[in-house]
């Protein structure tokens, strides 16, 4: 089969999903594991994997397996079958630092003098280089170019000074600067730990007898698990047998210094999950009716790109007035390993994953409603899209502010002069993407959505929540030659 990231360059992707499960009763996990990495699967497309223990059984062993490619592609019965054991951790990811090879995919299984961890990350670190120099210069060798092999090193490190696991992975979390929500396994214990931030959701679930800690609650509804609360921004919570769920806030920060990923709103999140305790797709009805307030326009329809765009422009029907309806088909059945057509081909690599309903858009006035426009190689051609099948005017509404700078936190914006919104004026925008008129949300309205939470603004206005590296340590993730969209496989 033939990789193929021809959609990827015009959105931006999530760095990781991440599913830890502890059984009580010594009940397997791997395929509960399974359906739940299912669940989280718009986290990441790239690789997957699960690790598995016994906690009645020898400390060291662990069964892990891990490939290239979506979660039913990597994982057969027999895989899941052979993977016995009652606590584990599993890991969806698309590669923002570091590149994407079967090396990097995770969990990552570590075996130590204190015996093993298995560990999932999503997020990314700014010091990551300096803490992988420091490693280097006292012996550490790695296998892979993946700042979460930092995090694992520092945990086994710390191990050997600390009472317990928990305590070590707090340790190491103090050395860390940038976004992580982590899943941790020892031998006996389930561990997560949320960047004091709160960039990256994590939250608890119970099912029977067993725990769970994952990204999002849609991975809890998945497996029928019900929701405990989210692991709150700074905190390090442990899951035992004999103590249930331990919480360490040591490294909180005051509330008003958090400043969680808006997009896991707007876009990241599956609008089934509830993030902090804010729905998301509440959050995008918001945003349309913010649109459809701000940014008014006479039309005939109201239409979502799918799938993130659709709770908007319901939003903004809701709020003007003006019908919703489906303009777009999605092929459901073309995957991340699709075949990009050549330049020389007729075939548009955007309609062979999206087609327009003439019925729906001929002799209309159409409100496109997207969730956002990071180069706008893609805008422009479902503009065309629209026009060629008989919309007379076709006004886009994006349902977040322009992106104006890179991130350093595991969403993977390009460096400025590649952002479609760099140095241009929002007619000037217009006009590249063909469309009769264009309106972004106000930056202001942000807050509104997250229903008050302290959120991160720096990739529209240049503010971080902390200082940014002076270097890019982005990685190798985006490659300059890619200028199709994600989205439409999602």
């Amino acid at each position: 089969m033939i990789q193929n990231n021809s959609y990827d360059a015009d959105t931006l992707h999530e760095e990781c999903g991440v599913f830890g499960m502890y059984d009580f009763d010594g009940a397997d996990v791997a395929s509960t594991i399974y359906y739940g990495l299912f669940a989280l699967q718009h986290r990441g497309q790239e690789s997957c994997g699960i690790a598995v223990s016994d906690t009645s059984g020898p400390k060291g062993k662990v069964l892990s397996y891990k490939g290239m490619g979506l979660v039913n592609e990597v994982f057969a019965p027999e895989n899941l079958e052979q993977m016995k054991g009652d606590i584990g951790v599993g890991h969806v990811r698309y590669s923002t630092a570091g590149s994407s090879t079967r090396e990097n995919a995770q969990p990552l299984v570590l075996n130590y003098v204190k015996g093993t961890l298995a560990l999932a990350h999503n997020g990314n670190l700014i010091n990551a280089p300096q803490l992988r120099k420091e490693l280097e210069y006292t012996g550490a060798i790695f296998q892979t170019t993946i700042d979460s092999e930092v995090i694992a090193y520092y945990i086994a490190r710390e191990r050997l000074n600390s009472q317990s696991a928990e305590e070590a992975v707090r340790r190491a979390c103090q050395r860390l600067k940038g976004a992580y929500a982590l899943v941790v396994t020892s031998p006996r214990k389930l561990i997560g730990a949320r960047d004091p931030y709160g960039f990256k959701p994590l939250c608890i679930g119970k099912r029977d007898n067993s725990y769970i800690i994952t990204s999002e609650t849609c991975a809890l509804d998945t497996i029928g698990a019900t929701f405990v609360r989210d692991v709150l921004p700074g905190e390090v919570v442990t899951i035992s047998p004999e103590k249930g769920i331990e919480s360490d806030m040591t490294m909180a920060l005051p509330k008003e210094k958090e400043a969680r990923c808006i997009f896991e709103y707007i876009y990241f999140a599956r609008p089934d999950s509830h993030i902090d305790g804010v729905s998301v797709y509440a959050s995008r009805i918001k945003a349309g009716k913010f649109l459809a307030q701000d940014s008014p326009v006479e039309a005939d329809l109201v239409t979502g790109v799918p799938e993130s765009g659709n709770a908007a422009a319901l939003g903004y029907s809701l709020a003007s007035g003006i019908p919703y309806g489906t303009a777009f088909v999605k092929n459901s059945y073309v995957g991340r390993t699709f075949i990009k057509p050549k330049q020389s081909s007729r075939e548009s690599s955007v309609q062979v994953k999206l087609n327009v309903l003439r019925e729906a858009v001929a002799g209309k006035r159409v409100i496109m409603i997207d969730d956002s426009i990071v180069r706008g190689t893609t805008s422009d051609r479902i503009v065309r899209m629209l026009r060629d099948a008989g919309a007379t005017e076709v006004h886009v509404r994006i349902s977040s502010p322009p992106f104006l700078w890179p991130c350093y936190f595991g969403t993977d914006i390009p460096a400025r002069e590649q952002l479609i919104a760099y140095n241009r004026t929002i007619e000037e925008i217009c006009q590249i993407i063909g469309a009769d008129s264009l309106g972004y949300l106000g930056i202001d309205r942000l807050k509104e959505m997250a229903e008050g939470l302290p959120i991160c603004t720096g990739c529209f206005t240049g503010k971080y929540p902390m200082e940014p590296p002076k270097q890019d340590i982005r990685g190798e993730y985006y490659d300059k030659e890619i200028d199709l969209e994600r989205k439409m496989s999602r």
